[in-house]
């Protein structure tokens, strides 16, 4: 902008310069020693220099514009598989940054979750980009670049963020001098802060907290003002991350907090839990927070989410008669609950689900607390001294503690463990001896929503697979994915619907179904089954950000134990075969799931159950996609071999050029690298492939021509069968028309026929009449016997007679002649 705006001026200048050239040529000569300048347009010399200067400002405009563009180009190449693309890549926005291409910033920002790559070389790219960036400035401009990226970004690159800063404050990387600038904002210590600068700030203080917990340490008390105040209501977002902040304090902290301000600090997180005075889209996140604050600090956190999930209860229905209204409610009274408001009901399910959520994680973390202290007993006693204080010594131990495991006392403690555990867990839902708590006390109101329980085992999925909101389905397809994580079991009969989702018309659902599913999948929460497939054609969806999280999900697959995906590529390759996918988007797909088999064992490995898949398929379109994978691998010097060895399992699909296109270009990999015996062994090899190509070409004419043939014949004899139907009837037809002639006059007839004979041979003779008669012909010939010239009734009769035998013969010709021509 600033070179457009130059340019303008540069323009304005030159155009004003001539102008006052004419004028002056115009007016009569004035004082030339005095020269006026414009202010406003810089000195650059005569017009021919500055016209010089604006074509070079020009020429690097249209420069500008094009490095502009390569944007979305370069954030594709941060993709890369390659380090040494995303490391330049990386190199050059920086540069275009540094001279303000528009655009650039927002592309670097798209760096950030490349954090979270295992190629160190990347993450290093990527750390030092965002020192050049963020960090190398004084501490003011560091810590308002920093709130400033925390404040825009979206999830995904807040936890990029995170990760960032924390690295570099274990490193010292981020002085204290930051850090204090960052307080200065967060308490509005510089002039012009608003309260959105402030909840970036804090944000920026709990990530470096994370890494280190003393950073909030000496802020608690502003943390709780601040966070909580009236600055809270002109940006709500600022309760949730105060709760946050509090979650993150130290230990030592902690226990200063409940010795000093903790009731008051319990009184405001319920005020903000129970009360209204959070925006309704805020106060979920926000509640989620505070109820996971009270669990990280409070002492005994079961008694005050009790009070929390009773005082919830009771401001539904404007009372607090909490017994009179679980009487009214199991008695089945439709006027309690078409009094109760949808908002306040929402959220009195959302504390109780989130309450019961958070006191199951604290049940296990009490067990494993247990079971650490449990341990670090146990090794304190196997490295205690050389002579206890009860006068044993090691030697005795060992012994007192190999009884103790012959009777069984550790597995006990354990069982015991266990067992409390399962009970403190079932309390949390039916409640205890002492009565019902936490959900026990909506379990009744929750059962008259819930009227027909077999149709709610169901809904989950039917409202993933059919909501007509696809924020409802997005929230589903996440909520399976907590389930699966704590009921492996109950939802594996469900692991089609939930691999289904990746099909949904919506970018959300499609995009939270890849991203749960990669979750479960590679912590192994969940096996991967037969519908893989699934998840990759999400790799050519038409969303790019779908497309490189499945790219994403694949390469991580890979690194796990012997690469799954060497196991899963026939499956794949026959599931998306039968798909309805195009040649262009399968080929992609198969393409970067082979690159991501380097093992030679494993290549060599797959020629062969690629071949077999040969074997079993008559596809013609399928054998295409098998050879086209076939020539993706990378073939060593055992590949082709094996190759070479399996030539039977599909030698019958080489006639097809597709096919034999691919193996040429197998052949033509192999030749680059083959030594001297091995190349002569592939040329072998190409000869009989092009030999077995041209057989089974002449096969297939040879027995196409035979098919067609089959086909005339075929028609042929349908209508010979016609021509004697044919026939037949006309012999009917003139056995009808015949004249029934007496006997005596037979012999006078005979008699005069046989005189006629010659007559009619010699007159056929010289007429050269053809046996083959047109169509056309027929309708304007009036066949006579020439030179016949009877008398009275037998020579009428006889003529007659002559006349039907030509007629016939007439016919039989004809037929004749139309064969012919439909020949």
């Amino acid at each position: 902008m600033k070179m457009v705006r130059l340019i303008m001026v540069l323009h304005e200048g030159v155009a004003k310069e001539q102008q006052e050239s004419i004028t002056d040529s115009c007016l009569p000569h004035v004082e030339e020693g005095i020269v006026q300048k414009d202010s406003s347009v810089p000195d650059v010399g005569n017009l021919e220099q500055t016209r010089a200067l604006v074509a070079s400002l020009e020429a690097g405009l249209r420069f500008s514009k094009c490095v502009s563009a390569t944007m979305p180009t370069l954030v594709q190449l941060m993709a890369s598989t390659s380090a040494t693309d995303v490391e330049n890549t990386i190199l050059l926005l920086m540069r275009c940054k540094q001279f303000q291409i528009d655009g650039s910033e927002t592309c670097l920002r798209k760096m950030l979750p490349l954090v979270f790559s295992q190629d160190k070389s990347i993450y290093e790219a990527v750390e030092n980009a965002f020192m050049t960036i963020y960090i190398r400035k004084n501490p003011a401009e560091t810590a308002k670049s920093l709130l400033t990226l925390a404040i825009d970004s979206n999830i995904g690159d807040l936890a990029a963020l995170e990760f960032i800063v924390c690295a570099l404050v274990s490193k010292g990387d981020l002085s204290t001098a930051t850090m204090s600038a960052l307080w200065d904002f967060f308490c509005f210590n510089v002039s012009g802060t608003t309260a959105e600068q402030s909840r970036g700030a804090l944000s920026v203080l709990c990530m470096a907290a994370k890494s280190s917990t003393v950073t909030l340490g000496s802020h608690v008390q502003d943390i709780i003002d601040i966070g909580f105040g009236r600055w809270a209501k002109v940006e709500p977002l600022l309760a949730r991350t105060a709760c946050i902040a509090l979650q993150r304090l130290s230990e030592e902290d902690k226990k200063k907090l409940l010795c000093g301000n903790g009731s008051r600090l319990f009184g405001i997180l319920e005020s903000l839990i129970t009360g209204f005075w959070l925006p309704e889209n805020i106060w979920y996140a926000a509640a989620d927070k505070a109820i996971s604050a009270i669990y990280t600090i409070h002492p005994t956190p079961e008694t005050l989410a009790a009070d929390l999930v009773k005082k919830s209860l009771g401001s539904i229905f404007d009372c607090s008669r909490g017994d009179e209204l679980q009487n009214d409610i199991e008695s089945g009274s439709t006027s309690v609950i078409s009094t109760v408001q949808v908002t306040k009901l929402s959220r009195y399910l959302f504390i109780v689900s989130h309450v019961a959520m958070n006191h199951l994680v604290y049940i296990e973390s009490c067990v494993r607390k247990v079971q650490k202290q449990r341990a670090k007993k146990e090794r304190m006693d196997a490295e205690g001294q050389n002579v206890h204080s009860n006068g044993t010594t090691p030697v005795d131990a060992a012994k007192d503690n190999g009884i103790n495991a012959e009777l069984g006392i550790a597995a006990s403690e354990d069982a015991v463990l266990d067992t409390l555990s399962e009970r403190a867990e079932k309390e949390i839902v039916s409640g205890g001896s002492t009565g019902r708590n936490l959900i026990g006390n909506c379990a009744s109101f929750l059962s008259k929503l819930c009227r027909n329980f077999s149709l709610m085992q169901k809904l989950l999925f039917t409202v993933v697979e059919s909501a007509p909101s696809e924020t409802v389905r997005s929230n589903c397809t996440i909520a399976l994915g907590d389930l699966a994580v704590r009921f492996p079991n109950l939802l594996e009969p469900w692991t089609e619907n939930m691999y289904a989702r990746l099909r949904d018309p919506s970018v959300s659902v499609r995009k939270n179904a890849v991203l749960v599913l990669s979750h479960l999948i590679l912590n192994d929460m969940m096996k991967v089954k037969g519908y893989i497939n699934e998840m990759a054609t999400r790799i050519e969806d038409e969303d790019e950000r779908i497309s490189s999280l499945a790219k994403l999900f694949f390469h991580e697959l890979s690194k796990k134990g012997n690469n799954p995906i060497y196991n899963l590529l026939p499956d794949i390759l026959g599931k998306l075969s039968s798909q309805n996918l195009s040649r262009e988007s399968f080929c992609n797909i198969m393409q970067f799931l082979i690159n991501s088999i380097r093992k030679d064992k494993q290549m060599e490995a797959l020629v062969e159950k690629l071949c077999n898949r040969f074997s079993g398929v008559t596809d013609i379109r399928q054998w295409e996609y098998i050879s086209y994978c076939l020539s993706q691998l990378a073939f060593t010097e055992k590949g082709l071999k094996k190759l070479m060895e399996s030539f039977k399992t599909y030698e019958h699909v080489l006639s097809e050029d597709s096919v034999m296109d691919h193996f040429r270009n197998i052949i033509n990999k192999g030749k680059k690298f083959a030594k001297p015996e091995l190349k002569s062994c592939i040329e072998e090899f190409e000869e009989k492939l092009n030999k077995f190509h041209v057989e089974k070409k002449e096969q297939e004419v040879t027995a196409r021509n035979a098919q067609i043939h089959q086909q005339k014949v075929s028609s042929l004899e349908g209508f010979r069968v016609g021509k004697n139907i044919g026939e037949e009837s006309e012999e009917a037809d003139l056995a009808e028309d015949g004249e029934v002639i007496d006997s005596s006059m037979e012999g006078m007839t005979h008699s005069m026929n046989e005189e006629l004979k010659p007559k009619f041979a010699g007159s056929e003779e010289c007429s050269g009449v053809s046996s083959e008669v047109t169509e056309s012909e027929l309708g304007d010939v009036e066949v006579q016997s020439p030179k016949v010239y009877p008398r009275g009734a037998s020579k009428s009769r006889a003529k007659k007679t002559n006349l039907k035998d030509q007629k016939g013969d007439t016919s039989a010709s004809v037929r004749r002649n139309i064969r012919s021509k439909k020949r």
